[in-house]
């Protein structure tokens, strides 16, 4: 987290919070804007923020009421042209950009904020929810997924062996239950994304994980992971991909060289470990996290066209701190 602070500090971006009425988002708030690491608004009312923090250093960071902003009306005809089509008035949108949620979205759609991260209050979908709306999927993309970035302590003998020096990108742990193999297209493209732009991968080896490795075992759940690579090899024919592979043969080289015949730059080395599912996604981020001791640093929200990300309710000052800085540099095309 050090060091994604720091480089996310180089970015000089513009990331909205939009729980103003949270003592944490306004503490946190307040050591961004100390330690230079991004350029913050807060939505909701500055007499009230500061009744709840007056010991909190005020000023460094913009504070912008959506109900008295000079730009509420411009983002609710926004809003309305997106929306018109699903049924929305004007009346109804009028009232749903005054939300903090909706306006803070409608910042990003407007080129006005780089970022935005919530969810210290709010729940994942309320987050979401304008962003799907709103923002939508980068260009390629047809679905926004999650990853957690798993990091090994280092007294863990593990940590040597596996990932970028024990550090791994697990997608999808958190949001697209049974993927298709478009969706799983899509994961492979944005967790490998994500290991560049966030964890500074330069080189990102991607498994595309399974029960089976090579044909070892027949079933429609291994013919969906070897379909995903073959679109993905046709999407993108730059990555570093390879499947269907099982969790030894995509980490140890050793088991790699038994059960993987030819040439693969993936197998026994990967570093992004794509999931076939929800189930096994979340299993395996949990044991990593408990049986290995690592550090779970997610869920990330991926594949948006602009960065948004949730927060845990049960957040702290400095997971908000955290989740800034990966947002930022989630910024970066």
């Amino acid at each position: 987290m050090d060091s994604i602070r720091e480089r996310a500090a180089k970015l000089n971006r513009h990331i909205v919070l939009p729980e103003g009425t949270d003592e944490r988002t306004i503490r946190a708030a307040a050591a961004i804007t100390e330690r230079k690491m991004a350029r913050i608004t807060v939505l909701g009312n500055e007499e009230e923020m500061r009744k709840m923090c007056p010991d909190v250093k005020f000023g460094g960071f913009n504070i912008v009421n959506p109900q008295t902003s000079d730009k509420l009306n411009a983002y609710a005809d926004l809003l309305y042209e997106l929306r018109k089509a699903k049924g929305m008035t004007r009346e109804e949108a009028q009232k749903t950009a005054a939300d903090p949620l909706y306006f803070g979205t409608l910042m990003l759609k407007a080129d006005d904020a780089d970022g935005m991260v919530a969810g210290a209050l709010n729940s994942t979908g309320a987050v979401l929810r304008p962003a799907l709306q709103i923002i939508k999927t980068a260009p390629g993309i047809g679905s926004a997924s999650s990853c957690f970035i798993m990091a090994l302590p280092p007294e863990n003998p593990a940590s040597k062996l596996y990932g970028e020096e024990g550090v791994l990108v697990y997608g999808d742990c958190g949001v697209i239950p049974n993927p298709t193999e478009e969706q799983l297209v899509d994961i492979a493209y944005s967790t490998a994304k994500t290991a560049r732009d966030v964890c500074g991968f330069s080189e990102q080896r991607v498994a595309l994980l399974s029960f089976s490795t090579k044909g070892s075992a027949k079933d429609p759940l291994v013919d969906k992971v070897t379909g995903a690579l073959a679109k993905i090899k046709e999407k993108y024919p730059d990555m570093l991909v390879d499947g269907e592979l099982q969790g030894d043969a995509a980490l140890v080289p050793r088991v790699a060289e038994k059960k993987v015949k030819g040439d693969s730059k993936v197998a026994g080395k990967a570093n992004v470990l794509i999931f076939p599912d929800l189930n096994a996604g979340n299993i395996a981020y949990k044991l990593t996290q408990y049986l290995g001791g690592a550090e779970a640093i997610g869920p990330l929200i991926q594949g948006l066209a602009k960065p948004v990300n949730d927060l845990s309710r049960g957040c702290t000052v400095e997971d908000i701190i955290s989740v800034v800085a990966v947002v930022v540099l989630n910024t970066q095309k």
